[in-house]
């Protein structure tokens, strides 16, 4: 077909050229005497896009998912209880992993569509005065659904208590994205990957560990090899791996991160919120559609899960997006296959850019009979998008 794929999933993300050109590099000797540079280039920036001066990142060959394992294995013990939440396909998952590693797991299932219930964990922890629960699992941002929460209200919650329980947070498509706050909300472990809001390909599992984390490792009794910390530590400080590493995504992580730099944190996670707001604008307004996020406060400044009408099929919508108009929209997962489309806007993007998305989701959605107004979409993103000022990051200077 000609023409690009338009890639509108909520990751892997669209891949800025001038982070594709930095990775066209030839192998190395990742042994070198040389090689310990591209570490020390990437850690500062690291350091900074998690908002940490206290933690230590850590940058693995993996997916995010490795490095849920190694936040479960390096500071928890089998039977050891851990409270979780479950209201999408990835807040599930990590609780599956808790369970397959023999933890006991305290989950709170709450309704799709919603977050992290902070009034529910808030009692749970009051009333856990043996200190029984050793770790609190928080998905800032559930892709499956849309849904944000709020971390710092858990953090709030750990404190009112004076629960000295870990605070787990898998910022996977928050990081770089939506505002997250490592030091601030004094989170114990941060979980990222490569391939959202660092605009990078998959590959890199990234993992941020607090001093408390850390000194957890000595007393963790779960299995762990490939994701043992104490490794990374013996062989990090020298700008080395215990293990071959992804080089040429690092070589991408450095060129990310100058990039993020350039527009600034603040800057980016505002225009991920500019751009949020025209595409809930195009649902609401234009389609006259529900997203799948029951109220604003939950509404995913990084995708939007867009329910199709009942008696609709939303796999029908994203099959037909893709081979009639080469637009890659995200599926309905697990309880909501079907019934939505995800569109995700986050990484390197502009309003543009996302007419693509907004414009082929609706010629999609009346090619296979939800009766949209033809146009609607793109007039209420434009609408809202030229009577809001942009931030600072998507002006040409």
């Amino acid at each position: 077909m000609a023409g690009r794929n338009f890639v509108f999933v909520p990751g892997p993300t669209n891949v800025p050229d001038r982070v594709l050109r930095s990775m066209m590099v030839p192998m190395e000797d990742h042994r070198s005497p040389k090689f310990p540079q591209l570490l020390k280039e990437i850690m500062p920036g690291l350091k900074k896009l998690y908002r940490t001066e206290h933690g230590t990142p850590f940058i693995f060959p993996s997916s995010g998912t490795g490095c849920w394992e190694a936040a479960i294995t390096n500071t928890l013990s089998p039977g050891d209880k851990v409270l979780a939440s479950t209201f999408g396909q990835f807040s599930y998952l990590w609780i599956d992993m808790c369970q397959r590693f023999g933890l006991n797991v305290q989950a709170v299932d709450v309704e799709w569509g919603t977050g992290v219930p902070v009034e529910q964990y808030a009692e749970i922890l009051r009333k856990d005065t043996g200190h029984e629960i050793k770790a609190v699992l928080v998905c800032q941002n559930e892709t499956a659904t849309g849904v944000a929460s709020d971390v710092a209200a858990v953090r709030k919650a750990l404190d009112d208590a004076k629960h000295p329980a870990l605070l787990f947070v898998d910022c996977v498509s928050s990081l770089g994205s939506l505002d997250f706050r490592f030091d601030d909300w004094k989170v114990d472990m941060a979980v990222s990957g490569s391939q959202k809001g660092l605009m990078l390909p998959p590959g890199l599992g990234l993992l941020c560990a607090s001093p408390k984390a850390l000194a957890m490792q000595s007393s963790a009794k779960l299995p762990r090899c490939y994701f043992d910390l104490k490794d990374m530590l013996a062989t990090n400080p020298s700008g080395y791996f215990p293990y071959t590493p992804a080089i040429p995504l690092m070589y991408g992580a450095i060129e990310a991160l100058k990039l993020i730099e350039e527009e600034g944190l603040d800057n980016i996670i505002a225009r991920h919120h500019y751009l949020a707001e025209g595409v809930r604008a195009a649902v609401h307004q234009g389609w006259e559609l529900k997203l799948c996020a029951k109220e604003p406060k939950w509404y995913s400044d990084t995708v939007s899960a867009v329910l199709v009408p009942e008696g609709f099929n939303g796999a029908e919508v994203i099959a037909q997006a893709y081979k009639r108009y080469n637009l890659s929209l995200g599926a309905g997962l697990s309880k909501v296959a079907g019934k939505l489309f995800r569109i995700g806007h986050l990484g390197d993007m502009n309003e543009l850019h996302l007419m693509a998305a907004i414009n082929g989701a609706e010629m999609a959605m009346l090619d296979c009979g939800i009766k949209v107004k033809p146009g609607s979409g793109a007039a209420a993103a434009s609408e809202y998008w030229r009577k809001n000022t942009p931030p600072s990051g998507l002006l040409i200077r």
